[in-house]
């Protein structure tokens, strides 16, 4: 269905030649009560473990091109390439950003030589060292960070919110597969709601 959604957009103009691409993630609540209504109420928790969603998008369209549903907390990067692969089968990203939570070497490399994608823009995490970079794509993005190409990154946390204002920010599943089956439903919605709206 997403790939239909995808040509669809492209026939229509809603995405050009050369589009762009941001990947980011957000953690979902697994219950209908919010942790700020949780609080407001007197009653303090911490989800030990949540939903975690990652997406990448179109900056221009705001279409979500591929969704991945895990389990938070979990470190960003080791989602990086499968999120991105199907992303790609659906759109012919030119450039990608993205935050220092995707930062690594490996990830330039998938992106750049194993999905062809013409350029990635990420911001690069020192972890607490000031030391040179050793890869290629990171030492590179030391060199000559896109800050303006950059800025439109926070299209992707606008995705996000607008997913989640639309939508709800609460899982109902009680299983894993049943959150994920319920997760992209709400993409495939997301999607159709920008595609009805036309270029």
């Amino acid at each position: 269905m997403l790939d239909r959604i995808f040509h669809e957009a492209g026939q229509s103009g809603l995405i050009e030649t050369r589009p762009e691409g941001a990947i980011d993630s957000t953690g979902l609540e697994a219950t209908h009560r919010s942790s700020h209504y949780a609080w407001r109420c007197g009653k303090r928790y911490r989800m030990r473990q949540w939903p975690k969603c990652t997406l990448v998008c179109h900056t221009a369209s705001h279409l979500i091109a591929s969704a991945l549903f895990t389990r938070g907390p979990s470190q960003d990067a080791p989602l990086f390439e499968p999120a991105l692969s199907e992303a790609c089968r659906r759109m012919p990203i030119d450039r990608l950003l993205a935050d220092g939570g995707y930062d690594s070497e490996a990830n330039h490399v998938a992106a750049r030589e194993h999905l062809g994608i013409r350029s990635t823009v990420i911001n690069v995490n020192r972890r607490g060292t000031r030391k040179w970079p050793s890869g290629r794509y990171r030492r590179q993005m030391v060199r000559r960070f896109h800050r303006r190409k950059y800025g439109q990154r926070w299209q992707a946390e606008s995705v996000i919110s607008r997913f989640k204002r639309r939508l709800g920010s609460h899982l109902s599943g009680r299983s894993e597969p049943a959150k994920e089956r319920e997760g992209l439903m709400r993409v495939l919605t997301h999607n159709l709601m920008i595609l009805s709206q036309g270029p």
